[in-house]
């Protein structure tokens, strides 16, 4: 495929480096939404949750937060590992791939915050280099990890999607990493942080998740839109198979997070049950498929009001809010259909 051409579709073999006329101006859009949605770690303030830590919260919840802080530990790098290996290779596109620079730093950023996260919370060397080893010695852990390891190595020999096969594949790996592992198993562990706050813990840990729950939302719609691009492109890809396939993912990672979720309750947090975290699961999971044009699988509501409250503030208008939210200035202005 010739460098100064444009393919026919996002997923023809190739290095396409033509970005003028842009053919996909939303996703340059959304790589400049990224940028205004810069943040370091160095902003969110950990102080008032070492107190919580050692005064305020109970035995069950320091076991909570510990597994959490271990899931995350290296959750992050799993989704960078898979954008490197199987998804910029694949995305013919200059301003997606643009986005997937973008992305690729903005997880980097995560596992800064989850590096120092693990630092101020568990400051004993053994504890944490466990913590580090969750996804071999914590078996909820290791379950999610798996589940993720599965999907990323599905496509991890294909050179190029030359066959309606490999771009399936492809399919089913953008579609897992985005509504299963960054759009369902970070989506729990957003609840149980905002769960905390809600009783007035962790505020440090909050403010660096209203962040993190920002980027990860826009990288939601960035692989939706790719699926979006593919199917209008090649509609032959997108059968019933297909959609069944999507939706026994989806059955496959509520029951890895139910799993884990059985895990950090165990010891009987007051207020918040695996009942109520498997419907809230279910909820978000169906509004994946919804998002896919898929009909719904689990028929559940969201149990939790502070995850409905959260929605709201982090996911309307989330850059034009300036109260808790940082942004960069950017100047200037790209016009998309100039020539060079």
């Amino acid at each position: 495929m010739s460098s100064v051409q444009a393919p026919d579709t996002i997923l023809d073999p190739g290095l396409c480096l033509t970005l003028r006329p842009m053919r996909y101006p939303v996703f340059f859009d959304m790589f400049r939404d990224g940028i205004k949605n810069t943040w370091t770690v160095e902003e969110v303030d950990f102080q008032t949750d070492l107190v919580d830590l050692k005064q305020r919260l109970s035995p069950a919840e320091v076991h909570l937060i510990q597994r959490l802080v271990a899931f995350f530990a290296t959750g992050d790098s799993i989704v960078s590992n898979n954008l490197v290996l199987n998804l910029y290779k694949h995305v013919n596109s200059p301003e997606a791939r643009l986005y997937l620079s973008r992305q690729l730093f903005e997880e980097a950023v995560h596992v800064q915050f989850y590096l120092t996260l693990l630092d101020n919370y568990v400051p004993d060397p053994d504890e944490r280099a466990a913590a580090f080893a969750a996804v071999e010695n914590i078996p909820s852990i290791a379950k999610k990890a798996n589940f993720c390891m599965k999907w990323m190595d599905s496509i991890q020999e294909l050179d190029q999607l030359t066959t309606q096969q490999h771009r399936k594949q492809f399919l089913l790996n953008l579609i897992c990493f985005a509504a299963c592992i960054e759009g369902l198993f970070f989506f729990a562990a957003f609840a149980y942080v905002y769960f905390l706050r809600s009783k007035g813990l962790l505020h440090g840990l909050a403010a660096g998740t209203n962040w993190v729950f920002r980027d990860e939302s826009c990288h939601l719609e960035f692989a939706f839109e790719v699926v979006n691009v593919v199917r209008s492109q090649e509609p032959d890809l997108w059968d019933e198979q297909l959609e069944r396939d999507i939706v026994q993912m989806l059955r496959e990672a509520v029951d890895a997070e139910t799993q884990f979720a059985e895990d950090l309750l165990s010891g009987g947090v007051g207020g918040l049950s695996v009942r109520e975290m498997r419907q809230y699961l279910g909820y978000v999971a169906d509004s994946r498929l919804q998002r896919l044009g898929i009909a719904p699988a689990f028929h559940t509501k969201n149990p939790f009001s502070f995850m409905d409250l959260q929605d709201v503030q982090e996911l309307t208008n989330f850059f034009e809010r300036r109260v808790s939210a940082y942004q960069t200035a950017v100047q200037g202005e790209v016009a998309f259909h100039e020539d060079f």
